[in-house]
């Protein structure tokens, strides 16, 4: 028997109270890395407590589903200040919301953020429910809902890391199905190109329909802020979620560090079903 119904999403807005669970019990007990993986489906972001407050914890919580997904920021990443920044993520400055990697045609599914450290003042996290806030534009505004799931723009990224890397995606901002549901959300206006490759009479529209979008996203009552302390650890859905930031005051002796990896969701719906039938003998 499936239970398709277990995995269904549940909408949400600034009234959400983040699911939360244990770390270590996640790791240990089958019982509670299902609900974890349930709830990570359902509402896409469950927040993990009592997590050892140093590096190395997210690829831990990655053994427990098989592995992690390699990306050119490497296997694991430092959400830190970085003099020579190659990403907006490794300054103090605000990150307005966003999808990870639409530079990429498979941007990663699934993303942790562990908290190493955090800063002496604001640095606040921000999430919205990227496929609620797209289900709010077609109902209030058709036409910008039709042109962000047609279009598709440039992303690019380059740099060092890992290895060098020079990214060119074409994505709709908003994916959709032949059903027309929708299945991703690729925005990130940082690595947006400067370059939009339209026809003339599609620019204004685009841009009307981007902002309707955005603005939608960023409405109070759509937001949800939380402060992440050292040993959290968010997990949230890359697809669905747009995640972003305060900027925050760093001192020397206190400087904001998270740990960040990448997983897919082939990888992490393998192990639910595994684990559903280890609990309950059926998937």
């Amino acid at each position: 028997m499936r239970h398709k119904h277990q995995t269904e999403r549940y909408y949400w807005d600034a009234t959400l109270r983040i699911p939360k669970a244990d770390f270590q019990e996640v790791l240990h007990d089958d019982r509670a890395a299902l609900a974890w993986l349930l709830a990570l489906r359902q509402v896409g972001i469950v927040h993990l407590q009592g997590a050892p407050a140093e590096q190395g914890q997210v690829a831990r919580l990655a053994e427990r589903i098989g592995y992690l997904r390699l990306t050119f920021y490497g296997h694991t990443w430092q959400v830190q200040d970085k003099s020579m920044a190659n990403n907006v993520a490794y300054t103090s400055g605000k990150l307005s919301l966003h999808t990870d990697y639409p530079a990429l045609h498979f941007a990663p599914g699934v993303q942790f953020l562990h908290c190493i450290n955090q800063a002496e003042e604001g640095g606040e996290s921000e999430v919205v429910d990227g496929f609620h806030m797209a289900e709010q534009l077609q109902r209030e505004d058709p036409e910008a809902f039709q042109t962000l799931t047609s279009l598709r723009v440039d992303f690019t990224d380059s740099g060092t890391d890992y290895c060098d890397f020079m990214l060119q995606s074409k994505n709709c901002i908003i994916d959709v199905d032949s059903k027309g549901k929708v299945t991703k959300i690729n925005y990130n206006n940082a690595t947006r190109d400067s370059v939009l490759d339209l026809p003339l009479h599609q620019v204004q529209p685009f841009y009307r329909a981007l902002k309707a979008y955005v603005d939608i996203m960023n409405r109070p009552e759509n937001v949800v802020t939380y402060t992440m302390e050292p040993g959290d650890m968010v997990t949230f859905d890359n697809w669905r979620l747009l995640h972003g930031r305060k900027s925050y005051i760093s001192k020397p002796d206190r400087l904001r560090h998270l740990e960040g990896a990448y997983l897919d969701w082939d990888e992490v719906m393998s192990r639910l079903r595994i684990l559903r039938r280890n609990v309950h003998g059926d998937v």
